[in-house]
């Protein structure tokens, strides 16, 4: 399993220490330092949604524009988060190409279930 954070995030740390606790198996993708590839954000957007795959709450998305953020379609969302990393949801957790999008008692019973 692939797991796409971001270092400075406490909910990603905390993500982590889970899964560490947990001892599930994981690879950690810092999307700052690590970036993120085309297929990559294809992958994530299509398999969430552009709606679930841009975190709202980001200091990057209340920077961008007001024409950036209207009608965010899959297209758009793929662009803005491959300019921008960090507007990606996260953590991220990628299962052989199951993709789950934040850390909620629903993420954890999926990540348990295996």
């Amino acid at each position: 399993m692939i797991v796409y954070t971001l270092k400075t995030c406490d909910t990603c740390r905390k993500a982590l220490k889970w899964l560490d606790d947990e001892e599930i198996a994981y690879t950690n993708h810092d999307v700052r330092a690590d970036g993120l590839d085309e297929a990559t954000v294809r992958n994530v957007v299509t398999a969430l949604g552009a709606e679930k795959a841009v975190n709202k709450r980001s200091t990057t998305w209340r920077g961008l524009s007001d024409e950036q953020k209207q009608g965010l379609t899959d297209d758009s969302a793929m662009a803005l988060i491959l300019a921008n990393p960090t507007l990606m949801k996260r953590p991220v957790f990628d299962r052989a190409g199951h993709y789950l999008a934040g850390f909620d008692a629903k993420v954890q019973g999926a990540l348990k279930a295996g």
